[in-house]
């Protein structure tokens, strides 16, 4: 009696199919194919061991979305210190060398002659000079108190605190695209290796039904059929090993790696994960709406739109400032006399059309949006979590109830099989059954790959996917 491939001996199945095809002599002259060229996942290149976790934490790590959300935070981190400078003194100095002429006329002073003399300057004005000078000289301007300038910091102190958490947000979105792209992955794998496990039954059954006809105890419609089963098996393995190609390459992508880099899966599709507990409910939800990386985002959006507007309202108060210069100035360098101003100034908005008051209406609006789409945040994380519990309790189920049925459809083969061999039955009924162990496998990849995504969808609902086993 011949062995029935199970779930664990169909792993350690997975580089064999191309001995099976060797052995298929038969089949392969009949059909006059070849093996299709390797694909890009079968070109050589580093190896990399990967987990789900490890997919998660590298994609939130060097993903170009999250790469780009992580400078945008430090361009946020840039704009503290630019505001920062409005505290802080100015110093400049220059030296300036000019000569200039004037006329008389424009002095607004009139210089009365003496009788007897002709007068100082012409009345209808003069040009005189050139005057030169020579003026060098330092000056600082330094605001002592700005109440204005103080909300603006705080304002973009709150700003740069916000650009981190969405910087967070986006690493997290990232680590769920990533994942997502491995349990693709892992199913790819997992469909593989069923394929190449329908090819290596196809590839006994097509032995037996050629044994049998040389022995003189099977009929040529026996061999047909199975040299059809081989031929229908090896078409969907070539069409698994594509899939799984484009599967590898769709989470290269998702990792920002190399093309050309060999993943290897280190976790796999396995029904034995469904047995692990789930903390209820309510403890999901208080989880979620206390760590979702884009609720923490809001929150800070919430802050900063509200430093804004104080900062807006503290441009009404007055502001004090020091301004001092101090230099020497002279005809030349050698008649130089030193010079000084220095002024406290004390500014008073009285004002300004309305302005002030309209970019206040506008920054209170804006508040008011970022606690509703906050508000709608928490709801949307109440469903997202009660959703992702109802898909793990179904899944789990179906990973049962796909379990059931692999068993029974092996168990199937194996006594259609003992029939074909006994010579009391023809293998269409071990080809039926043959079609019906596929379908169940595929039906129990389906079913466990579901249930790893409502796992991912678990963790995105509660923002753990970057901490993810």
């Amino acid at each position: 009696m011949i062995e029935i491939f199970s779930s664990t001996r169909l792993r350690a199945l997975a580089t064999v199919v191309s001995i099976a095809f060797a052995s298929t002599t038969v089949a392969a002259q009949q059909s006059g194919s070849t093996n299709p060229p390797p694909g890009p996942a079968d070109q050589p290149g580093p190896v990399i061991q990967l987990s789900l976790g490890d997919a998660a934490r590298l994609a939130a790590r060097q993903s170009a979305v999250a790469l780009g959300a992580r400078l945008r935070a430090d361009e946020a981190q840039a704009r503290v210190r630019e505001r920062r400078a409005d505290l802080l003194p100015n110093l400049n100095s220059y030296v300036q060398e000019a000569g200039r002429t004037f006329n008389t006329s424009t002095l607004g002073i009139d210089f009365p002659a003496t009788p007897g003399n002709p007068p100082l300057f012409d009345p209808k004005g003069q040009v005189e000079g050139p005057v030169n000078t020579l003026d060098v000289r330092g000056r600082i301007e330094q605001n002592l108190l700005d109440f204005g300038a103080i909300g603006r910091v705080r304002q973009a102190q709150a700003q740069a605190r916000s650009s981190n958490a969405e910087a967070d947000a986006t690493a997290e979105q990232a680590a769920t695209v990533a994942t997502n792209a491995y349990v693709r992955a892992m199913r790819a794998d997992a469909d593989l290796r069923a394929r190449q496990a329908d090819t290596l039954l196809a590839t006994d059954l097509l032995r037996i039904a050629q044994s049998q006809l040389q022995a003189g105890t099977g009929v040529g419609l026996d061999v047909t059929r199975a040299r059809a089963q081989l031929a229908a098996t090896r078409a969907a393995l070539i069409a698994s090993r594509n899939g799984r190609d484009h599967a590898h390459l769709d989470l290269l992508r998702s990792l920002a790696l190399p093309l050309g880099t060999d993943v290897a899966l280190t976790d796999s599709l396995s029904p034995a994960a469904t047995g692990e507990a789930i903390p209820d409910e309510a403890t999901l939800v208080a989880q979620a709406l206390r760590n979702r990386p884009d609720l923490i985002a809001e929150e800070q959006r919430i802050q900063a739109a509200k430093q804004g507007l104080s900062a807006i309202k503290a441009e009404r108060l007055p502001s004090l400032g020091l301004v001092a210069d101090d230099g020497v100035i002279g005809k030349n360098g050698a008649k130089m006399l030193n010079t000084y101003t220095w002024g406290l100034q004390v500014t008073l908005p009285i004002f300004d059309g309305f302005k002030r008051e309209a970019r206040v209406q506008e920054q209170q609006s804006v508040v008011k949006e970022a606690e509703i789409r906050r508000r709608d945040l928490e709801q949307q994380a109440q469903v997202d979590v009660r959703g992702a519990l109802l898909d793990i309790a179904n899944t789990r189920e179906q990973v049962d109830a796909a379990a059931e049925r692999l068993r029974l459809a092996e168990q199937e083969v194996t006594q259609a099989r003992d029939r074909f061999n006994a010579g009391v039955a023809g293998n269409a009924d071990v080809v039926n059954a043959s079609l019906a162990l596929t379908a169940s496998r595929t039906l129990v990849n389906d079913a466990e790959t579901a249930y790893q995504l409502a796992r991912v969808s678990l963790a995105r609902a509660i923002g753990s996917v970057t901490t993810i086993r």
